[in-house]
C-alpha cells in the first residue's frame, strides 16, 4: 500500500503538490532566499553529477546566499522518472553545442552506453566504463551548462512572486488573528 501510495497519492498530485508548496513557503526566509534556493535545486537537478545533486545544490545555494533546505527540496526535480528524459535532453544540447562549435560529436545510442556503464560498474572495471562513459559524459555537461542556467531562471521567476503572495497572505492572516485574541484575555 505505501508503495502504491508513493507512485499515485490517494490525495491526487494535485493537492500533493500544493502540500508541498505550502511546506516550501513556510521556510524561513526571504521570498529570495526560498525561491532561489528552490530554483538552485532544480537546476543543479539538470547535471550529470548524480549522487552530488544535493550538495551542489548547497554549494550553490550558500554562494548566491538563497535558502540550503529550500535548495535540497528543488533537487526533487530530478528523480528516476525525470532523469531519463533530463540525461537524453542535455547530451542532445550538448551534441548540437559541440557540432556548432566544430566538434566531431557522434550521437552515440544513448541506452546502449547506460548498460554498458551498468556492467562495468557491476564488474568494478573502471577503464572500461570511462573509456565507455566519456563519449557520453563530456557531451552531458557542454549540455547541462546552458540548460543549468535557463531551468535557475524558469523556476525562479514565477516562485518568486508566489511565495512572496503566499507569505503575506500567511502574514495577514496571522496578524488578523491577534487582535481577536487579545480581546479575550
Amino acid at each position: 500500500m505505501k508503495v502504491r501510495q508513493f507512485f499515485w497519492p490517494t490525495a491526487g498530485w494535485h493537492r500533493s503538490t500544493r502540500y508541498v508548496f505550502h511546506r516550501v513557503a513556510r521556510i524561513p526566509g526571504s521570498a529570495y532566499s526560498i525561491a532561489a534556493g528552490v530554483a538552485c535545486g532544480a537546476a543543479v537537478s539538470f547535471t550529470p553529477f548524480i549522487g552530488l545533486h544535493f550538495v551542489l545544490a548547497a554549494v550553490l545555494a550558500y554562494v548566491i546566499r538563497a535558502n540550503i533546505i529550500a535548495s535540497a527540496i528543488g533537487t526533487a526535480v530530478g528523480n528516476p522518472w525525470t532523469f531519463p528524459f533530463i540525461w537524453i535532453f542535455i547530451y542532445n544540447v550538448g551534441i548540437e553545442i559541440l557540432r556548432a562549435d566544430g566538434v566531431d560529436a557522434q550521437a552515440v545510442d544513448f541506452l546502449d552506453v547506460l548498460t554498458e556503464s551498468m556492467e562495468a560498474i557491476y564488474r568494478l572495471d573502471f577503464n572500461y566504463l570511462a573509456d565507455t562513459a566519456s563519449p557520453v559524459l563530456w557531451p552531458m555537461f557542454v549540455g547541462s551548462v546552458p540548460v543549468t542556467i535557463a531551468v535557475w531562471f524558469l523556476f525562479y521567476l514565477p516562485l518568486k512572486p508566489m511565495v512572496i503572495k503566499y507569505q503575506a497572505a500567511r502574514h495577514h492572516r496571522r496578524t488578523r488573528k491577534f487582535p481577536d485574541q487579545q480581546d479575550q484575555l
